[in-house]
C-alpha cells in the first residue's frame, strides 16, 4: 500500500501511475496542485512534510485538522467527504 500525505491510498487512486505518481514522489506537487494551487502544492503536504516535518498528516497532534477536514474532493458528496476524513485517519494513525 502507498500512502498519501493525507492518508489516500494511492495506489487505489485511478490516477495514480497516469497524472500522478503520488504526493510523496512528486513532493506534494500532484497534478491537480499544479493547475489549483497557487504554490502547485497540496496544502496537506506541505503542512505535515514541508512546515511540520513529518511524513504524514499521522504525525499531527491535531489530526485531523480545520485544514484536512477543508480539503473535499468537489466530486465527492459530503457523506462521502466524513467516511473519507474517517478511513485517512485510520489509515494515517495505524501508520505512525
Amino acid at each position: 500500500m502507498i500512502l498519501s500525505a493525507c492518508g489516500l491510498k494511492c495506489d487505489e487512486c485511478e490516477f495514480f501511475n497516469k497524472t500522478c505518481s503520488g504526493c510523496i514522489n512528486v513532493k506534494g506537487s500532484t497534478f491537480w496542485a499544479k493547475e489549483m494551487m497557487p504554490d502547485k502544492t497540496c496544502p496537506l503536504y506541505n503542512c505535515s512534510v514541508n512546515v511540520k516535518k513529518f511524513s504524514n498528516c499521522g504525525g499531527c497532534s491535531e489530526l485531523p485538522c480545520k485544514l484536512f477536514r477543508e480539503m473535499k474532493d468537489p466530486n465527492s458528496t459530503d457523506e462521502e467527504h466524513q467516511k473519507s476524513i474517517l478511513t485517512r485517519v485510520a489509515a494515517l494513525t495505524s501508520q505512525s
